[in-house]
């Protein structure tokens, strides 16, 4: 089947020019699955996960529905970190000016009155639900003209305890607004919330790139707790490595291991949620522009990060289930380039992340490791030399 062309899903002519601009000539698959619906004024429960092209699934036609000659704070983003906030501006600027449409991020760690003046003039707002919250108190931001609501990865808000206030945000928007609700799964709670926010919503499911294309090699490699920083060491010493992601568990963690990189002359930077915005900007511009190689991030600092160029995800600390492993590896294969996943894997963590790749139909790659069980269930086997027995942690 031949892909269809932004102006043949509906998208009008200056924003297929702002994309064609950017070379951006061909719409990705949640896109055409998307945008359609959305510029017909239908609400839309989507599962597509970070790095899929779903900024543009809303953001486009969210642009084509907003008149500029119409109110300001007429549609409303709401993420889950500043830095998904900022990029999803950055997505969104070229397609906002060819429609002479302001757009704005507000969120914590930067200046309220300077963030004030800003949301006051956008026609798109782009919040985090914290900041969000402090503009409406100061009167700088008001909901009542909020014609469409779009909540960005959604699951991760709620896994960082914003539930109450984004119920708050959502009751004071207009009972006729139009809902866009974006998560990386749509079970359980979030599943619950998303049918409580829209109404007769057309769902669309995205699968994850990284964990079902041909352009990520996955990689598990077995490594023994006091041999994990040698491990990484010689992984970033590899020919042909670029631009690499590595994630840890804490933020603690993320700051010894730069220091334990920098003795073995190993040059990284950490982002984590005890940076200052100051400084994980800094951090991230230098990744970006290539004066440090290696950015070790934990999953809430990363949530949202969209970086060009980044070959090689490692998984210094085991991911803790199969949606951190596909959110973790899905920074690298973006726009049809190619990429390396690798995960280290102590004995005892061997079972747990076993699971983590059937889930992904990784079966293959995770039996290369040599820590797979010879049982169906994926219970130990202590006929395994590569395995250790005894009970999991």
């Amino acid at each position: 089947m031949s892909s269809q062309s932004f102006a043949e899903l509906g998208v009008s002519k200056a924003v297929a020019g702002a994309l064609r601009a950017r070379g951006i000539v061909d719409p990705f698959p949640v896109q055409r699955l998307v945008v359609p619906d959305v510029l017909a004024g239908r609400d839309v429960l989507v599962k597509s996960p970070t790095g899929s092209g779903k900024t543009l699934a809303f953001g486009l036609p969210m642009a084509d529905r907003i008149p500029a000659d119409g109110p300001r704070q007429a549609a409303l983003v709401l993420a889950p970190t500043r830095e998904l906030a900022s990029q999803i501006v950055d997505e969104l600027r070229d397609v906002c000016h060819a429609r002479a449409l302001s757009v704005a991020a507000v969120y914590g760690g930067a200046s309220l009155e300077r963030q004030s003046r800003a949301a006051r003039k956008a026609h798109i707002l782009v919040a985090t639900p914290g900041r969000l919250e402090d503009l409406i108190e100061r009167g700088a931001v008001s909901l009542r003209r909020v014609r469409i609501l779009v909540l960005d990865e959604a699951d991760r808000m709620l896994d960082m305890g914003f539930r109450p206030p984004v119920d708050r945000i959502v009751a004071a928007t207009p009972a006729d607004r139009q809902t866009l609700f974006f998560s990386a799964t749509l079970d359980g709670e979030v599943g619950r919330l998303a049918h409580r926010y829209t109404r007769d919503a057309r769902r669309h499911e995205h699968a994850h790139p990284a964990a079902q294309r041909g352009d990520v090699e996955h990689r598990f490699v077995p490594v023994r707790h006091e041999a994990k920083l040698d491990a990484l060491v010689r992984e970033l010493g590899r020919e042909g490595r670029g631009r690499t992601l590595v994630f840890v568990r804490t933020k603690r963690g993320a700051d010894r291991l730069v220091k334990r990189l920098g003795s073995h002359d190993v040059a990284a930077v950490a982002m984590h949620g005890d940076k200052s915005q100051s400084q994980r900007e800094k951090a991230l511009a230098r990744f970006e522009r290539g004066a440090v190689d290696t950015l070790v991030a934990t999953d809430v600092a990363a949530r949202g990060l969209d970086v060009e160029g980044i070959t090689h995800v490692i998984n210094f600390d085991a991911p803790g289930d199969h949606d951190d492993y596909v959110h973790r590896v899905g920074r690298t294969a973006r726009a049809g380039a190619t990429g390396t996943g690798i995960t280290f894997v102590m004995h005892e963590q061997a079972r747990d992340v076993e699971k983590i790749a059937h889930h992904l139909s990784l079966h293959a790659e995770f039996g290369r490791s040599g820590l797979a069980s010879t049982t169906p269930a994926g219970r130990p086997s202590g006929r395994s030399r590569n395995r250790r027995s005894g009970r999991r942690r």
